[in-house]
């Protein structure tokens, strides 16, 4: 797109092109407007010697004025008779030859050439990625504190940001939501830049966005391929298909990280029981398993005003599929009180709810193993080396 403003203009005074190009883009990859505007131009100057695109365009053949700027009074000038001078502009763009050029422009004394501003390149979506990737090396390379950083030290601050994130979504602050998702993106950029310098198995944030890209068009064959699917549910089917089909896991608890909170753990290890159509009862009731905590005679907890009492099983809503949310319902209301509810009665007994839930969860996961007859899952106790 050409921006073009005539302004005192004759047919006999000329034009001065300015024209800009996006740092993000590669050198040499210029419209073709741009080129022809080039190659055209009886002057073509640019005020930065060591500008990226010049080794291009001088290759081209274009002959090219480095390492100054002619004054606007001497462009205006210079383009007397027709003539077309190419101004290539730097990343800031040339702000004072422009004031310049717009200042004679509004005296109206002067006889003015036209003014034409040419973008070479443009941004696509997502080009300020590229300037993180930049930047973080940057920092990677020269701050004595991230330069030290490994993945096991950063691993604390990705759980921090995510849990900001969750509450700027949770609070609908819209400002919040958009720096806590920036802080997230650092924590992937700044893993992959540290996965980089790995002496035996480096890889970059290109290998990164690589693998997440193929995932997801192998994952939705009815965008990128020939399968259809018509509803939500039918996309769903599409995707643990696919999912299953690369796994190839042994258990419907595989990929299932068991660092995370107890209660989440919980949830997905029974979900993944329900989509699989298991019936494997729950840890505490399995021989063997970790008697649940004695909290006979405790008081339950305090009911809240105005907060319906929390439902038996009979209330709780069907959970939901994978990746979905209950949500705040007045059914869910009632769970959220009901596990409040215990987390009261085990701290009155002494009992770290946390450690109880998770040991319970690990023995149902064992529970559930044993019902796929599949032996003990090799790796460590927290499931480090689980596929995701």
């Amino acid at each position: 797109m050409r921006y073009v403003r005539r302004v005192n203009a004759s047919p006999r005074t000329g034009r001065v092109v300015l024209l800009t190009a996006s740092h993000r883009v590669a050198p040499g990859l210029l419209s073709w407007p741009a080129w022809e505007a080039l190659r055209t131009a009886d002057r073509v100057v640019c005020a930065d010697p060591e500008h990226p695109q010049l080794p291009y365009v001088r290759e081209a053949g274009v002959t090219v004025e480095a390492g100054g700027l002619p004054t606007a009074r001497a462009l205006v000038d210079d383009c007397a008779q027709g003539r077309t001078t190419v101004v290539i502009a730097t990343a800031e763009g040339e702000p004072q030859l422009t004031d310049s050029l717009a200042a004679l422009a509004g005296s109206g004394r002067t006889e003015m050439p036209e003014l034409e501003l040419l973008p070479g390149s443009y941004d696509l979506p997502g080009a300020r990625f590229l300037d993180l990737v930049q930047v973080m090396d940057s920092v990677r390379t020269h701050c004595p504190w991230s330069g030290a950083r490994t993945h096991e030290g950063l691993a604390k601050y990705g759980i921090e940001e995510m849990y900001e994130l969750v509450e700027a979504i949770e609070e609908g602050d819209r400002a919040a939501l958009c720096e806590e998702l920036g802080d997230v993106l650092l924590q992937v950029v700044f893993h992959a830049r540290i996965a980089q310098e790995d002496p035996e198995e480096p890889f970059s944030v290109d290998d990164v966005a690589g693998g997440i890209v193929e995932k997801l068009i192998h994952r939705h064959p009815h965008v990128f391929g020939e399968e259809e699917a018509a509803t939500a549910d039918d996309v769903r089917e599409h995707w643990l298909r696919t999912k299953a089909a690369e796994k190839r896991r042994e258990s419907v608890t595989e990929g299932i990280p068991l660092g995370q909170p107890a209660l989440a753990l919980a949830a997905k290890l029974a979900q993944r029981v329900r989509v699989a159509g298991l019936g494997v009862p729950e840890a505490p009731g399995r021989p063997g398993a970790p008697e649940a905590p004695e909290t006979s005679g405790v008081p339950e907890a305090p009911k809240t005003q105005g907060v319906p009492e929390a439902p038996g099983k009979s209330g709780v809503p069907e959970v939901p599929a994978e990746g979905e949310s209950a949500g705040a319902g007045s059914a869910g209301v009632g769970v959220g009180e009901e596990l409040l509810a215990l987390a009261v009665r085990a701290e009155a007994a002494g009992v770290d709810p946390e450690t109880a839930l998770r040991a319970a969860a690990r023995a149902y996961r064992d529970a559930i193993r044993a019902a796929e007859g599949v032996g003990e899952r090799d790796g460590d106790e927290d499931g480090h080396t689980a596929s995701p």
